[in-house]
């Protein structure tokens, strides 16, 4: 009795049971973690994009960032489809059935693998045609293409980080993927560094250097859910799926990733209007949201965790906590986003412009403007996380997903309409008008399921 006791704490202390205590601590004590991962994250990507421009040139610096929406569309692709997969997983911990744990654990790993070697194969073999269309900019395409071929290699080791990451969180454990995030965010500085400054590879060490630590982050959080997590590790007869779970999973899956596709792919059009307004605006662009990206980790992040506290508050059947969390993480996300405002106007100049390694008139202003655009509609953006998140940690798939389709279509909409009548005003526009438009949405949504439930 005294060792199955034991088992037991030690069992609790790995996860997070997110059905029981104050529902604001549990959310504050969750997301901390995720956000100091996504934070050094963005700050790995300005620390990145510093040491290409200070190492090459506008040119490069300007490559790299354009090119970030392509794998950001993929990467996003397969983390949608493994946060689907994480949901699925939290119901099962939430109603603490191991079982079915163990099932969605066996197919989750299936239908990854399956769609990392399609997404690869279809990335390799379409990417300069996706550049073209893009209206790349002629003396951007080739340091382009040399750099995102050698990133695609990376595509399954982060696979596996996002797979193994929202597994683990979706049983509570938000500190592990940020360990090995921490440990994979240095490597790829020192390597940035060496590979560049050093045996001068020039843009290629810094896609090489990426790929190395999406090796090593990946394959370190595998090993460690598959040794700390036994209980859970899916047995020769957790391979053989129950009826329809299977396509439970996918479908959780499929709503999950083509809501960031479609968002994604409108972030790509996008790009190529930014493009075709030259390579000194792509640099101002890459610059200003490197800075506002870090800003938004804090408060994108709080979805993240309503998709776990969600998912397993529903699986236990304590829907009123639901609404309990989201009022807590509502009010928090409302105080960082004043904050980013305050920020972003005192300190956006300085930053964007050593981010950038330039002192040219045409790129800060236009970074800053971007930067100041997009920080005054936080307050809107933060609830959007939040109720797109909790609304699919419900199981609820076509709100948050029409929400996105809205995205996309603003975004095209604004590519014809408002970038041609205001340049890159227009483009600085387009999200907030489309986060404004998405939160309406998505609390009409909301509401309607909470009413729903109370009737």
């Amino acid at each position: 009795m005294e060792r199955l006791a034991q088992t037991a704490e030690k069992r609790e202390k790995k996860t997070m049971d997110m059905t029981e205590g104050s529902p604001a601590r549990i959310i504050l004590l969750f997301t901390v973690p995720i956000i100091l991962g996504n934070i050094f994250q963005q700050l790995y990507n300005i620390g990145d994009a510093k040491v290409v421009s200070f190492f090459l040139d506008e040119h490069a610096f300007a490559a790299v960032g354009m090119t970030a929406v392509v794998s950001n569309m993929l990467i996003g692709l397969i983390n949608g489809f493994t946060q689907g997969f994480g949901i699925q997983v939290a119901h099962a911990f939430g109603a603490k059935d191991v079982r079915r744990i163990r099932r969605n654990v066996a197919g989750s790993a299936v239908l990854a693998v399956a769609l990392t070697l399609v997404l690869s194969v279809l990335a390799f073999a379409l990417i300069e045609r996706v550049l073209v269309l893009l209206h790349t900019p002629a003396e951007l395409m080739d340091p382009a293409l040399r750099y995102v071929r050698i990133i695609l290699m990376g595509i399954p080791f982060s696979a596996l980080y996002n797979l193994s990451a929202n597994l683990l969180r979706s049983l509570g454990n938000s500190k592990t993927p940020l360990y090995c995030l921490l440990s994979s965010i240095f490597l790829n500085i020192a390597l940035d560094l060496f590979l560049i400054g050093v045996v001068h590879m020039d843009i290629e060490g810094a896609a090489v250097a990426t790929v190395i630590s999406q090796a090593v982050c990946g394959g370190a959080c595998f090993l460690y859910g598959v040794i700390r997590y036994r209980e859970y590790l899916p047995g020769w007869e957790d391979w053989k799926p129950k009826e329809g779970e299977y396509r439970e999973l996918f479908f959780m899956g499929l709503s999950m990733g083509l809501m960031g596709c479609i968002v994604n792919i409108g972030t790509i059009i996008l790009q190529s209007a930014i493009n075709g307004l030259g390579a000194d605006i792509v640099a101002a662009h890459t610059a200003g949201r490197r800075l506002l990206e870090i800003l938004m980790a804090l408060t994108y992040t709080y979805g993240f965790t309503m998709t776990t506290y969600t998912s397993q508050n529903i699986g236990a059947g304590k829907f009123e906590r639901v609404r309990q969390g989201v009022r807590a993480a509502t009010c928090i996300v409302t105080v960082i986003s004043l904050l980013s405002i305050v920020f972003v106007f005192l300190a956006a100049r300085p930053i964007v412009s050593w981010i950038a390694s330039t002192d040219i008139p045409l790129i800060e202003e236009n970074a800053v403007m971007y930067c100041r655009v997009g920080v005054c509609f936080f307050p809107v953006l933060g609830p959007l996380f939040i109720l797109r998140c909790t609304l699919q940690g419900m199981g609820h798939k076509v709100v948050p997903l029409a929400s996105s389709v809205m995205e996309f279509c603003i975004k095209v909409g604004s590519v014809f309409f408002l970038v041609p009548r205001l340049a890159y005003l227009g483009i600085a526009l387009t999200e907030p008008i489309s986060w404004t438009v998405m939160t309406a949405m998505l609390t009409a949504g909301y509401i309607y399921v909470v009413r729903k439930k109370g009737a």
